[in-house]
């Protein structure tokens, strides 16, 4: 029996409740042009199809940069306010969330989408006791439009609705592997780490999320796991708790 019951666990998801981090850029293809590839975005439903099927708990958090990014927004020749640049990037937010929903939808996982900004026609107000309901009911919840306040990114949003919820984790995807001690691209050498502190993340600057929100994991104590979001099966891999990444902790 004691075998069986060890078998068992083995086959049972690490996490139970993950807030999955998602880059607007992620949802586009530059190649082909789109701003959202239908393609692509089949791809990540299905990923996160297999995590929900185990009867995992997920939230999602995308952020709206392959749309407008209210920072570079205020960088650019067309110099827009940076407050009103940064509720453009909350709006491009609700877009990528709403073609999210439409493709998880469509492959049978019941999907709510929950917005910091009032726009009841489309989204309902994000509620953090409906929110835990949701999951608690098998929906998987897409949180957008950021905190609703400019100046706070989505890395940011996905620190404080995991803090909220009671998150096991942060699930971060990226397009590299993981973190590494210096830039894979430009030197061949660089070496990845499979697990670091945050306090390691911190005193060497590695780039695992913007001060603001890494200052929330940090304090809360929420691990986040960083990973190529274009590898087949990251996240189930993840959420089963395979060395996959980088685990910061």
């Amino acid at each position: 029996m004691a075998e069986e019951t060890t078998a068992n666990s083995k086959n049972q998801p690490k996490y139970k409740r993950i807030v999955l981090k998602l880059s607007g850029e992620a949802l586009g293809d530059r190649t082909a042009g789109d701003t959202i590839s239908g393609e692509i975005l089949q791809r990540i439903a299905l990923e996160i199809k297999k995590v929900h099927d185990l009867g995992v708990q997920i939230c999602l958090v995308v952020g709206g940069g392959n749309i407008f990014r209210g920072k570079l927004g205020a960088a650019s020749s067309q110099k827009v306010d940076r407050t009103t640049g940064d509720f453009m990037g909350m709006m491009a937010t609700m877009i990528n969330g709403l073609a999210l929903m439409d493709c998880l939808e469509k492959n049978g996982v019941p999907v709510r989408v929950q917005s910091a900004l009032h726009i009841e026609e489309v989204a309902e107000p994000f509620i953090l006791r409906r929110a835990i309901r949701h999951l608690e009911k098998g929906r998987v919840v897409i949180f957008v439009a950021g905190t609703g306040n400019p100046y706070f990114s989505t890395d940011t949003t996905a620190a404080l609705r995991a803090s909220e919820i009671g998150a096991d984790v942060i699930m971060k995807a990226t397009k590299v592997d993981g973190i590494y001690d210096a830039d894979p691209v430009k030197n061949s050498g660089a070496k990845k780490f499979d697990q670091i502190t945050f306090i390691d993340a911190l005193k060497n600057q590695y780039a695992v999320m913007d001060s603001t929100a890494f200052s929330l994991c940090l304090d809360n104590e929420m691990p986040i796991i960083v990973f190529d979001m274009n590898e087949s099966d990251s996240i189930r891999r993840a959420v089963m708790g395979e060395t996959i990444g980088t685990l910061v902790c």
